[in-house]
């Protein structure tokens, strides 16, 4: 079972704890945990949402992009090689991603395809509570949109994850 922490705690951290602590809740961005850490004390749960979201969004374009490049495609080759992070393996799992059958896989693969080639980045979305088809569903809803809108939006299930990811470590949520 993972560390649980109080936001008083948090609060207290130096910058390394904190970063150590959280800063695997945006994956491979430590950046955002370091960033918000200045925004202690942090009073409410929500308060520290919104200074991680801050951060993430304060960022400059490139950086969101690379953001959004660091999480793994659906069932892609990390899920296929086992290389993806304990939490997004935890996430796939829950979602029944990896129990997807030859066609589900197959279908998943194409989107992953068309989604890099139409956005050049993969398919972000919290998965927490979706089942296979809904997911599917969504991949193909949302390769309609154009590549501002998707952004703005794989932002968005960005810091939805977080939020899920922060919850499984606070002792006083």
């Amino acid at each position: 079972m993972a560390t649980l922490y109080t936001l008083a705690g948090l609060s207290t951290f130096s910058q390394p704890e904190f970063v150590a602590a959280l800063g695997d809740l945006y994956e491979h961005s430590p950046w955002v945990a370091a960033d918000a850490w200045q925004a202690r004390p942090f009073t409410s749960v929500a308060a520290l949402q919104t200074a991680l979201s801050q951060s993430m969004r304060a960022a400059g374009a490139d950086q969101q992009l690379a953001l959004i490049r660091a999480h793994p495609e659906l069932v892609g080759r990390a899920a296929v090689r086992g290389e993806l992070t304990q939490d997004s393996r935890s996430e796939q799992a829950g979602a029944g991603l990896d129990q997807c059958s030859a066609e589900e896989f197959a279908q998943i693969q194409l989107l992953n395809a068309a989604w890099q080639q139409k956005f050049g980045f993969p398919f972000v979305i919290a998965v927490r509570g979706l089942d296979r088809a809904t997911i599917i569903a969504r991949m193909q809803e949302r390769l309609a949109h154009d590549a501002p809108a998707e952004m703005a939006e794989a932002l968005n299930q960005i810091d939805r994850i977080a939020a899920l990811r922060l919850a499984q470590r606070l002792a006083d949520h």
